[in-house]
């Protein structure tokens, strides 16, 4: 049953009641309305912010991170008075203050396979707010086995994307992307790099996009790409077709198609932990840093034998020794597995050759917190 606006509520969302696109009706449907987030960084918080301050009822948030300082270059949700501590609840303090009048349900975890299918359940919307294939599958197919609209946005660099899928049983996301890529193909803002506004535009966007649907008003951009570029100022929309002889998704199997069927392809991983006992052992690996210049500034492990720009790997292969083990790190784990698969195709032995997993990150968390973690 739809619920009224309050006297406060009118007095609150004047602007929009003055709209005659909204009006007192479109801001019940505001206020009885419900959308989940998934993340509460650089796409979440524009969208969270303004989807509270819209008016939208009910409001989940799920992400698993706690704030740190670098991310208040582009998550305005949070602040410095947030520091280590959750997302969610950064992120449900400031929703709340911004407007006391809606729900908010704050998930202190990682959307995964067990408990998508029970929580997307539960909203009318999904807004997208991740940085990596995986997840985007994994909403993607939920959404279409429950029959919910979600919202994709993306960012690299200074460009960004938004797109609508599964509105009314439309087009999805494996009509655009029909097969989801290896992993290293897609650094995240860590690894890539942001400006720091961007996510601030796609993330309005996707809100924007949300209340549209809502309201059942304007276009929608279902089967179409928006892509837009900060550098230039442009933007352009992209149409795509649906995939006729795709078969729709009946139920969730992503981890069989995310993971990596067999060894061979499957890079091998040490620990920081296990890279320190084994060199405490007497093992003398090479160990090779694959990130920039201005990053090994910030922080470097001890005892490292060269560094070549992920980048440049290829023009440098003669500095690359093979007669010896090889740990490759760079800030998270995911410049240093590609470097890891480009030797493993260049002739190095695979039995050889290490991934340090989580990179600078985890050898702070686990090794030495004096390295910092950027």
């Amino acid at each position: 049953m739809s619920e009224p606006l309050s006297n406060s509520e009118k007095v609150r969302y004047a602007r929009h009641l003055t709209l005659p696109q909204v009006g007192a009706k479109g801001q019940e449907k505001l206020k009885n309305s419900s959308i989940l987030v998934v993340g509460a960084g650089g796409l979440g918080s524009p969208s969270l912010l303004y989807l509270a301050a819209a008016g939208i009822g009910k409001i989940g948030i799920i992400d698993d991170d706690i704030v740190e300082i670098t991310n208040l270059q582009r998550q305005v949700i949070h602040g410095t008075s947030s520091l280590g501590i959750s997302k969610v609840l950064s992120a449900k303090e400031k929703l709340l203050d911004l407007n006391p009048e809606i729900s908010i349900t704050a998930y202190n975890s990682r959307i995964n396979m067990a408990n998508a299918l029970d929580l997307i359940n539960q909203f009318d919307i999904i807004i997208d707010g991740t940085d990596n294939f995986t997840t985007r599958y994994l909403i993607n197919d939920a959404c279409e086995i429950l029959g919910k609209p979600w919202i994709f946005g993306s960012i690299h660099q200074f460009e960004g994307q938004v797109s609508v899928f599964n509105l009314e049983k439309g087009l999805n996301y494996r009509d655009l992307f029909p097969e989801m890529p290896p992993i290293d193909l897609a650094p995240n803002c860590a690894e890539a790099g942001v400006l720091g506004v961007l996510p601030g535009i796609i993330g309005s966007i996707q809100s924007t996009e949300a209340i549209k649907i809502i309201l059942e008003i304007g276009d929608i951009l279902s089967g179409k790409l928006l892509v837009f570029n900060a550098l230039n100022m442009s933007s352009r929309i992209l149409k795509f077709n649906g995939n006729a002889s795709r078969p729709l998704v009946t139920e969730l199997s992503l981890e069989a198609e995310y993971c990596m069927s067999n060894n061979e392809n499957n890079p091998l991983e040490i620990t920081p932990l296990e890279f320190k006992n084994k060199k405490e052992n007497g093992w003398r690996p090479f160990l090779l840093d694959v990130r920039r210049a201005d990053e090994e500034l910030i922080a470097s492990i001890s005892g490292t034998n060269l560094r070549i720009e992920h980048s440049n790997i290829s023009d440098r292969f003669s500095e690359i020794p093979k007669n010896v083990d090889l740990v490759i790190y760079c800030r998270s784990g995911v410049r240093s597995a590609s470097v890891q698969r480009l030797l493993f195709n260049s002739g190095w032995e695979k039995n050889a050759v290490f991934n340090l997993k989580g990179g600078i990150l985890s050898w702070s968390d686990t090794i030495d917190s004096n390295v910092k973690k950027y």
